[in-house]
Parts: structure tokens; sequence; C-alpha cells
């Protein structure tokens, strides 16, 4: 051994190289091998260097046992890379909590009810335990009999699924478990591809991972289609029955769960006698799997197949025109792509019960009042003015008709109920509510505003102004505050349409909407604070995650004292004005009237401190009424009688003192060119020719439309006509009136909107020009009874 290692030390061998760059010399042949194994010993040469000419032995490749492992080994990378290739394309861990379809849309009430629907949803989603227990192992022993023992895919009930129908030469059971049928429902489409079924099955197993048998069941009866539009059990039973899940006998339940595989092939109300067989079935298996005894089986196949129709109930709308105001809403607060995959619940402020009152004031005043006085259509709008929340909301008369919202689309002229803001910005400047001003004939910069009925009063306070309406003295106060001060105010308070700094904006010139009004002179109501009107208070995912909130601040309008003297004149306004068709009993109102020109538009804005609700009369053409804004103040009444009914009575905060009171806002009075003031006598000599004679053609218009309506001279004594014996006329006829007041006492209470200390002359109505104008009137005359409008014209 010593000599072979000192050998090694004096000469290379053809094992490797010298290195030196000498001539190579090989070993004996004999020696070679001896030389191998000593070095294989010495651990110098591994065994597997021996050569195969050495040992006789096959190459690697030549191997089965290589070419069976390289195999497995490349199978098994394969299908990891396979399944990381099929998660790449499978909704993110967090989705996999979803409850609804894509593309679906509901919008619920305040209370949870669903208003409306859009897309593949059920009406009404149903926890667990709220099914019946036998309806949900009718489904498993149809669907997915081992849904409890499988982790989301089930090879054995493959298999049996495979024989059974082999053995029955058709499809009569499916290999998919209920998760992989929950999976493609929410994430997958329809298409027969061994892709989807592949990504079917991954889905499965991760839904497995994350949600409980419990909720993967309640999911799947909330959503699974069993036919003629109904999505989930509850739209079955009610679709095939007209039941609630909970009204079903064994034998129905039996007949749903067998709807799933072929909704449109076991349809009991298409192929009745289909549906008997797979509910015969249905019944067999659930007796198989000890769900139910022989007896209950054999007692649900004698039952006969009772069908009583019914449509979806998620094709019915609710509200409609305040669910079309709030699917036009969203974008403001989703982005498109959220609304393009849809799967949104939408929460809204509506009160049910406040807006069943409010669609049958509306259709009580159209069907009576509305007959009478030539209006064809009303609107009205209720708010809560402490959060901004729409609790109510008729758009028209018939949405089926024309969706046309009159509440957040129309554009009219509100009449005298802008003269809230003129007020209010003088108020809140330092005028105090007992400054005086002249009822007399004014001509500002070639504009006349005249009176209802062309009447002069003399000197008047502001707050006997707007009780009585007047429309001169409103335009002098708008003069000595200014236009801008009026507009900014008003905007601040919650106007949104623009607004022209024109003498007749005093009047109501300038277009508003009947929901901007509203929520404006719901400033009034929160003591100044003004709080953006808005429909939705949050909007939840598919996950049922919430992805957006209300979150309108308050904002501060108008200063507290300002808004609580304001409230205290409009209270004047309803208590001895022409809002007094709108009292309540043992409850503080607040509001005012508003009639534009040739009574086109009939207005009233009323409010207490729990609500503000507005209500608008008249035609989508424009056309003139015969009506009155008494007639709006008795449908905002019939309104709120009963939308009070169980709501605390709340007091408006008191007057605040008005000595020393400082302003808030800085008043900027208007320099005319030109003002023509003339007294009041010398405008009665005159007649007012001038005006007369530039509006002839208006004039015999107004005699045409006096000539036909006929009033009673007692129903034209409206001076007299006090609160107190209005409210004591909705109970008992007094024997002093006359046959007609006695006939129809409640229709007294919607009396004159002109409050003078004589009888107001008959109606006289101009139509407005953008040179001389009286922009707006808010006057109104007692209505006639029942007898004399059924007298015909004369």
């Amino acid at each position: 051994m010593g000599k072979l290692t000192s050998w090694f030390k004096r000469r290379p061998t053809n094992l490797s190289d010298s290195g030196q760059g000498g001539t190579n010399e090989s070993l004996p042949p004999a020696h070679l091998a001896q030389t191998r194994q000593l070095l294989s010993k010495m651990k110098i040469l591994p065994s597997r260097m021996k050569t195969n000419q050495a040992i006789g032995k096959k190459p690697l490749y030549r191997r089965l046992w290589f070419w069976a492992g390289l195999g497995v080994g490349g199978g098994i990378v394969a299908f990891i890379y396979g399944v990381s290739l099929i998660d790449r394309t499978l909704p993110d861990k967090a989705e996999l909590n979803a409850v609804l379809r894509e593309q679906t849309l509901t919008i619920k009430a305040a209370d949870g009810t669903v208003l409306q629907q859009q897309g593949e949803a059920t009406r009404e989603q149903l926890k667990l335990e709220q099914i019946p227990d036998n309806l949900k192992k009718a489904f498993i022993a149809s669907e997915d009999r081992r849904f409890k023992q499988h982790n989301g895919f089930d090879p054995q009930g493959i298999v049996r699924a495979g024989f059974n129908n082999l053995r029955s030469q058709g499809v009569v059971e499916g290999g998919s478990t209920i998760t992989q049928q929950l999976t493609r429902i929410l994430f997958l489409k329809q298409e027969q591809t061994i892709w989807r079924k592949l990504k079917e099955v991954r889905l499965a197993q991760k839904m497995e991972q994350e949600l409980t048998k419990d909720q993967i069941l309640e999911r799947y009866l909330n959503l699974v289609y069993l036919g003629n539009g109904a999505y989930g059990v509850a739209d079955a039973a009610w679709v095939y029955f007209s039941k609630s899940p909970d009204q079903l006998s064994l034998g129905e339940m039996a007949t749903i769960a067998g709807l799933a595989p072929a909704p449109s092939l076991y349809a009991p109300n298409k192929n009745p006698e289909a549906a008997k067989r797979r509910r015969d079935l249905v019944l067999l298996r659930m007796q198989e799997d000890e769900v139910i005894t022989p007896e209950q089986r054999q007692a649900a196949l004698q039952e006969p197949l009772t069908l009583k129709t019914s449509l979806p109930k998620r094709v019915e709308v609710e509200s409609p025109y305040f669910t079309s105001y709030i699917q036009k809403e969203l974008p403001k607060y989703v982005s498109s792509n959220v609304l393009k995959n849809g799967g949104l619940v939408v929460e809204t402020t509506l009160n049910p019960t406040w807006q069943k009152v409010g669609e049958e004031a509306v259709a009580k005043t159209l069907r009576n009042q509305g007959r009478w006085e030539n209006f064809k259509q009303a609107a009205m709008v209720a708010i809560d003015p402490r959060n901004g929340e729409i609790k109510a909301m008729v758009g028209g008369k018939d949405f089926g008709k024309n969706q046309f919202n009159r509440v957040t689309q129309a554009q009219r002229q509100p009449g005298s109920t802008f003269k809230g803001f003129v007020y209010a910005t003088a108020i809140a400047s330092g005028k105090s509510p007992y400054d005086t001003y002249e009822d007399a004939p004014l001509v500002v910069d070639g504009y006349e505003p005249k009176n209802y009925g062309e009447n002069f009063h003399g000197s008047m306070s502001m707050r006997d102004a707007l009780t009585r309406s007047i429309n001169i003295i409103a335009v002098k106060v708008l003069m000595d505050v200014g236009f801008t001060p009026t507009i900014k105010l008003a905007h601040d308070m919650g106007i949104k349409s623009e607004l022209k700094p024109t003498y007749s904006l005093a009047l109501g010139s300038n277009e508003v909407n009947l929901l901007e009004l509203t929520s404006a002179y719901g400033s009034f109501a929160t003591q100044g604070l003004h709080t953006e009107p808005h429909g939705i208070t949050r909007i939840l995912n598919r996950q049922g995650k919430v992805i957006w909130s209300a979150n309108f601040p308050s904002q501060r309008a108008i200063d507290a004292d300002s808004a609580a003297i304001m409230t205290w004149m409009l209270r004047n306004v309803v208590e001895a004005g022409t809002g007094g068709a709108a009292q309540l009993d043992n409850r503080p109102v607040a509001g005012k009237t508003g009639t534009s020109d040739e009574a086109r538009d009939l207005w009233f804005i009323g409010y207490i401190p729990q609500m503000v609700a507005g209500v608008w009369l008249g035609n989508d053409d424009n056309r003139p009424t015969d009506g009155s804004s008494s007639s709006a103040a008795y449908t905002w009444h019939e309104f709120m009688e009963k939308a009070v009914e169980g709501m605390p009575v709340e007091k408006f905060p008191k007057r605040p003192k008005l000595e020393g009171r400082k302003g808030t806002i800085k008043a900027q009075a208007i320099k005319p060119k030109q003002v023509l003031n003339r007294s009041i006598s010398d405008d009665d000599d005159s007649e007012g020719e001038n005006s007369r004679n530039s509006n002839s053609e208006d004039s015999s218009s107004s005699r045409r439309r006096r000539s036909r309506r006929s009033y009673s001279e007692e129903e034209q004594q409206s001076s007299n006509y006090t609160p107190r014996r209005r409210r004591r006329d909705r109970t008992e006829a007094s024997s002093s009136n006359s046959s007609s007041e006695s006939s129809t006492p409640r229709r007294r209470s919607r009396r004159a909107e002109s409050d003078s200390s004589s009888p107001p002359p008959e109606r006289t109505r101009r139509s407005s020009s953008p040179s001389n104008s009286s922009g707006s009137s808010d006057s109104s005359s007692s209505q006639p009874s029942w007898r004399d409008r059924l007298r015909p014209p004369q």
C-alpha cells in the first residue's frame, strides 16, 4: 500500500491530469481494476464512478423506474402549477363571503323592507333558522346527500351519481355538491367546459375553508334559481303556492327541492307529471336518509299537487318615484365599475308608513280638489330637518304613465313661498318684525308689483305683511336688504337653483324644485342649521360590507335668533293668515303658502320641530288652475295629521328679545334708478288705468275666468273666519251658517289667502312680463260649496 501511494506521488495517472503539462502515463490494465478497488475502499473514488463496461449494467435513462419517477415528479409539478394557475383566476379570499349574485340591486326602506330589486335577486333573504328543517333536508337529500361530510368536492358522490344515471339510462342525479353549485351561482358562468369545472371544484374547496356548512346552506337556499322568476326558497314558495316557507306542506317542500336540477323541466305549473315524479324521488331519498318516516313519506305522496301561482315579489316596486330618485343618486357615491358589477344593497331613509300616508293624501287631493280646481298633478316630500333624511316622496299621480318626478325634476315658480327668504334676510340684518312699510302703489325701474285684488292696506309691519302675503311690501323689503344677501342666504339654506337679481325675485319669479324649497324651510325648524337632503343611509357590497355611509354635517345657514323670529312669524301665517288650512290640533305649525301667476303653481311648505314637508299642485303643461294655495295647505294637513300619530309634541323655541339685536348679515340696499310712489287715494282715483291698459288682454281673460266661478256672498266673508272658528267647524256645523257651509265644514277651512279687513274682491290674475309684472301672488279665495260646484256655468 505504501509503494502504491509513493508511486502515485511520483507519476500522474490517466485518472487525472498532472496539471504540469507533462505526458500522462497509464497504469497497466492488470493493475487498473486493483487500483480502482483500493481507491473505492479509501473513499477516494465513489462507487458510482464504476464504468458500465466494468460492471456490465444499463444506463439510467434506459431504466423503467427512472421514467416512472420522472413522470410522477412531473405530474406533481404540473398539478401544483395548474392549481396555482387556477387560483390566480379565482376571486379573492375576502369575496368568498358574497351573499348576492352579480348584476343585482336591492333598495330597502328604513325599516329593512324591500322597495325595489333589479337582477337575479330574491325578495326575501331568510336566515337559516327561518327556513323549515324539512325544507333544508329535502334539498340536501335531492342535491348533496354527503353535504355534511365532504370538503366542497365529493368524488364518492360523483361515482354514485354516475352509477345511478347509468342504471336509470338518464340524468337523475348530479355530481356537483351544494358548495359547488353555490360557487357557480356567485362567481362562475354556466358554460360546460373542463376549465370551468376545475375552477368550480377549487372554489368550492376554498369556500369550505372560509364558511361554515350552515352559512353555505343558507346562501344556497336564498340564491338557487327555482324557475318562473323565483330565486331562493322564499320566492319559490310564493310563486308556486302563494305561501311563506313555514306554511308549506312536506309534499310542497319536496316539490320545490326537486326543481333545482332543471327548473324548466320540473316546474309544476308547466309539467305537473314530471314535477310529481321528481317530488316522489325526493321523498324517497329523504326516507332513505332517515330524515322522514315511511308514514310521513306515504302521506306526502298522497297530497294533491295544488298550485296557487303568483308573480315574483321581486318584480313589485314600492314607492317608484323615490326608488328612481335613489338610482339617479347612486353614481354620486360609488364608482361606475362598482355599479356595473352590481350586487349592491342600498339602505334608504324612506319611512314606509309616512310614504303610504303621503300617497293617500296626494291621491285624495287630486280626486277631490283637483277635479274642481283644474289641476292634474301633485307632488309632496317630507324631510327630517335635523339630519336631512327624506322620509316620504310622492313625485306625481301615476308613475306607470309618467315617470317624471315633480319633487326633484320639475322647476316651477315658488310664488310667495320665496318671501320667507326675503324676510329672513331682513331679520338677520337686524330689522325687527315690527318695522313698518307702506303698502301703496309702487313702480321701481319700470317694474310694478301688484297685490292680490290690486288693493292696498297702508302702513303694515313686516310680520303682518308676511301673514297676509302682501307683495308690494315684500319688494320694498328686498330693496332694503339687497339682492346679493338674499340670494346668498337662500343658497345657504338649501336652494340649489339659479336665482337672478331682479325685483320679482321677492315674489318667487325664479324657478326652483320642491325638494330644495322644502329642505330650505327646514333650516328654520332647526334654528338655522341646514343639512343636505338625502335618501341613502348606507350602500353594501356583495359581501354585506359597507362601502359608503351617509355623513352630511349640518352647516350654519342663519343665526339661531333670526331663525326663531322667522318661525314665530311663519306660525302666524298658519294661525291667522293664508296657511290656516294646515293647522294641526295641539301641535305648533309654521309655514308659508305660495301661488304663482294665474295660479299655475299652488304651494305650501310647512314644518314642525321634527319634520318639514312641502306640497305642490298644478299641471305639467303649465296651464292655469282654478285653485288656491289653501288646497296645498289642506293636502299638507291631511298628510301630517296621520304622519305625526304617536310622535311626541315638541314646541318651537321662544321668540328671542327684539331689543338690542345686532344683525349677522350686512344689508346691501338696492339703489334703483327710478322709483315712483303714489298714495293710496291717488291710485283709487286713477284706478290704475295705465297698468290695466297695458294688460287689457289679461284683464279680459280674468273676466272670462271670473264668469266661470260664481262664489256666494257669504263664502267671500273670509275676513271674519278665524282659526278658532275653523277648528270648531271641522267637528260640528254651526246653525248660523248657510246650508252650503254646513254641508262642507272642512272645505270652509281652506280660507282665502287675502286677509284684508273687508271681503276680498273677485279673483284677478295678471300674467307676468319681463318689464312690468307682479311676478307672483299669494292670493286665494274661499272655495264654493259642493252644491255650487255642481251648478253649470252661467
